[in-house]
């Protein structure tokens, strides 16, 4: 079950690739547990749903309208989906460092691990994950769960309460340099096994997010994890796979390093048969080639049918290079499909902690010179709209926040205050004490140098010199997790529950390793976090948020750009059948399809003979704006 609850933590394993310890493909040696026939109801065994109300458990009681939003009917299983990203994970582990890709949440993590609960696609309420069921004490501090008898791991053991426990410790254990997760997990006490499939677990203090939170986490194989702190975790499970109790799975053959991964889908996945799966996760294989930093080339082989489906994130290619004969022909769709998910937005991140952005003022002229409107209009053909918060087109926007629109003349006065006023002979200024160039570097990937070189374009006119270093992605991330950078083009998710904890606490401020890559440290934030963890009233939580966002836009520890993501711009080969929603009302994106959709034999065979005779298929409309119009009625 895809866990959209991943979403609020910001926490690519492989899931089931060894079935035993002793290196044995668990694809050639498994053991299947018999069904426990000797726990009694009331400890979670079978019969448990009919005593569970009386025990104070509650679960989510579905109605024939909510199937309607977890696949379709009409899908079909089979076939190899290909896709291309353009990175390869620096790990395949879903917890410890260099962990926190977003590959690593949406694909591996969603499709191979699972949580005990996750969140109703459109409602957001919790649903059946491992646990079938769970209860919140009156004080809301202690909540239970009952886990599944039927769950079980890729390996065939079942999943029990051990499970929980040590998922829960491998996590807390600082030596797996994860710092930003063990803050939000040390809000509770380390879960009490009430029985082989029941687990109690304590809050320490008042904290609305932390059923949410613990509900949400992946769960790992205790029989694995028993006997590994977190460093030996880290070493034999970078590219080592674990098992998993998720549709999929990753082979040890089926990784080649820097190139690809497949995940296969699970014939005995334990959760098959739920009627909220029953028509998603169809493909039977998902390969996924990498195609370091390069739009153009993976654009190649879509069209080149290496890859069936694509996303288009470069305003150009979408509206100037998607004119040719496969999509005019119908032979592969263009759609642009509209969700309600949060945009996030992208921007420059500053360093804080380094020269020249420990100064406020060269932070805020920077911004000012910052020319967004001209960007979207003439590189990004208006795609996009202008951030000023962490949270716009959100109700947790603080409306106030200075928009900073492209302002010269404030900039110079800004960099005069600073020291730098004078210019040297290659025009670039330098500070009046120290003599120091104001000279930085920025670390990309190529396939970004289109929004960069405006900017350090005009910064030269203005006397800063913005030099461009052209990096691949996997080392630009890790040098973001060390520290290792003075500035850096950034990309900020939107979520549906703010978390401003893991990148805001001034604790993580000066650790590696976590979502605080600025810096950001504020007494009155850290003042604030624990009284939006434990307000219950969703319009006062509001509130604090939006007096967070007002601090971080003053103290500026980024500028923030555009948003990071317009409606789902996507090219596809027209054998796909799909739900009428396309992709999911709060999630949004590509990985979507890998949930959602399937192979159309009707549409495979038409496409085939369209292409042979050379002939056209219905282009159909662009423009999807199911949520759009659903959305008004739920």
């Amino acid at each position: 079950m895809k866990n959209f609850i991943t979403i609020c933590i910001l926490v690519f394993i492989g899931c089931g690739g060894n079935g035993e310890k002793q290196n044995i493909s668990n694809k050639t040696k498994k053991v299947v547990s018999e069904k426990d026939l000797t726990t009694k109801p009331e400890d979670g065994g079978y019969g448990f749903e009919e005593i569970s109300a009386s025990l104070g458990f509650e679960t989510y009681q579905f109605t024939e309208s909510d199937y309607k939003y977890f696949g379709d009917p009409a899908a079909k299983k089979g076939g190899n989906l290909k896709f291309t990203l353009s990175r390869f994970p620096a790990t395949f582990r879903v917890i410890g460092q260099h962990h926190n890709y977003t590959e690593n949440y949406y694909i591996i993590g969603d499709l191979c691990y699972e949580g005990l609960i996750g969140t109703h696609p459109t409602t957001l309420e919790y649903i059946p994950g491992l646990a079938s069921h769970w209860k919140l004490s009156d004080d809301k501090m202690t909540f239970w769960f009952r886990i599944n008898p039927d769950a079980r791991w890729s390996d065939g053991e079942e999943v029990t309460a051990e499970d929980v426990v040590a998922s829960y410790d491998i996590r807390m254990d600082e030596t797996i340099l994860m710092p930003s997760t063990q803050t939000t997990y040390s809000k509770i006490e380390r879960p009490e096994i009430i029985s082989k499939y029941i687990v109690k677990v304590t809050s320490k203090n008042l904290n609305w997010r932390n059923m949410l939170y613990f509900g949400g986490m992946y769960i790992l194989p205790e029989h694995y994890l028993k006997d590994l702190d977190g460093t030996e975790f880290l070493e034999q499970y970078n590219f080592k796979m674990l098992p998993g109790t998720g549709p999929y799975m990753i082979m040890d053959e089926d990784i080649i390093n820097q190139e690809s991964y497949t995940l296969t889908r699970r014939e005995d996945w334990w959760g098959s048969k739920q009627k909220t799966n029953i028509n998603k996760y169809n493909f039977d294989k998902i390969t996924i080639s990498v195609v370091k930093d390069n739009p153009a080339l993976q654009f190649e082989k879509l069209k080149k049918a290496e890859a069936d489906a694509m996303s288009i994130s470069k305003p150009s290619m979408w509206v100037d290079e998607t004119d040719f004969d496969a999509v005019n022909n119908g032979w592969i769709q263009k759609k642009r499909v509209f969700s309600t998910a949060p945009a996030g937005t992208w921007g420059y991140a500053f360093n804080m902690r380094k020269w020249p952005f420990d100064d406020k003022r060269v932070r805020y002229a920077f911004s000012y010179l910052y020319d967004r409107k001209k960007f979207n209009r003439e590189i990004l053909y208006n795609e996009y709209t202008l951030q000023n918060s962490l949270y716009t087109g959100s109700e947790y926007e603080n409306l106030n926040n200075n928009k900073f629109d492209f302002n010269p003349n404030k900039a110079i006065k800004l960099l005069k205050e600073a020291g730098y006023q004078n210019r040297n002979e290659n025009g670039f200024l330098y500070h009046k004490e120290t003599g120091k160039v104001l000279s930085f570097t920025v670390e990309v990937n190529k396939a970004v140098e289109y929004r960069i070189t405006p900017m350090q374009q005009i910064l030269k006119e203005y006397g800063i010199d913005m030099q461009i270093k052209f990096i691949d992605s996997t080392t630009r991330w890790k040098n973001l997790m060390d520290r290792n950078f003075t500035i850096d083009f950034q990309a900020w998710g939107g979520l549906v529950y703010p978390n401003p904890e893991t990148s805001l606490k001034s604790t993580l401020a000066d650790k590696k390793n976590n979502n605080n890559i600025t810096g950001f440290k504020s007494d009155r934030v850290d003042e604030l976090l624990p009284l939006y963890d434990t307000e219950f009233d969703h319009k006062k939580r509001v509130q604090i948020i939006q007096e967070i966002d007002g601090i971080v836009s003053e103290t500026r520890p980024a500028a923030w750009g555009l948003s990071r993501q317009p409606p789902l711009r996507l090219l596809f080969w027209n054998k796909f059948g799909y739900p009428k929603y396309m992709i999911t009302k709060n999630g949004g994106r590509f990985e979507d399809i890998l949930a959602h959709w399937w192979f159309d034999d009707s549409k495979e065979s038409a496409l085939e003979k369209a292409m042979n005779d050379n002939t056209s298929l219905p282009v159909g409309e662009v423009e999807q704006k199911y949520w759009k119009v659903v959305d008004i009625d739920l």
